[in-house]
């Protein structure tokens, strides 16, 4: 069964109903309390490159979710491991960020995110979904 968060992606995804979008770009892969998005699924759904972004380097997440999923642990380690590891990419701005990517090659991956980052480490599509996100959520 799929995660309910790949379900929401894909539905807000295919509820655009255009064709122009070129890449979908995600704030990280693993949602609040170690909800595991599939990238490469995402990718397989829409036949749109994915590119997962993440900020901070990190020594994994095995021994939390051991820790907080001791009868699914298996399942979520799987799930996990699965993502593979992250690229680290030095951005023209002197920062550097962690990806994963779908559907594009690891030089593409670093074109997209380095020209779409016009300052600091955060992904001007990213910076302006949170900004959304944040008005919509103080509107209610």
């Amino acid at each position: 069964m799929k995660e309910i968060t790949i379900l929401n992606i894909l539905s807000m995804y295919r509820s655009l109903k255009i064709n122009e979008i070129n890449c979908i770009m995600l704030d990280g892969l693993i949602v609040s309390m170690y909800n595991i998005i599939d990238g490469e699924e995402i990718r397989e759904n829409t036949n749109v490159p994915v590119i997962a972004i993440t900020f901070k380097d990190s020594e994994g997440l095995e021994g939390a979710i051991q820790h907080h999923f001791s009868k699914d642990s298996n399942l979520k380690l799987e799930q996990y491991h699965k993502l593979g590891q992250r690229d680290k990419i030095l951005l023209k701005t002197g920062k550097l960020v962690f990806v994963r990517y779908w559907g594009l090659s690891s030089k593409e991956a670093f074109t997209i995110v380095n020209c779409f980052t016009l300052q600091g480490s955060i992904p001007e599509p990213i910076r302006i979904a949170k900004l959304v996100a944040r008005a919509s959520m103080r509107s209610k």
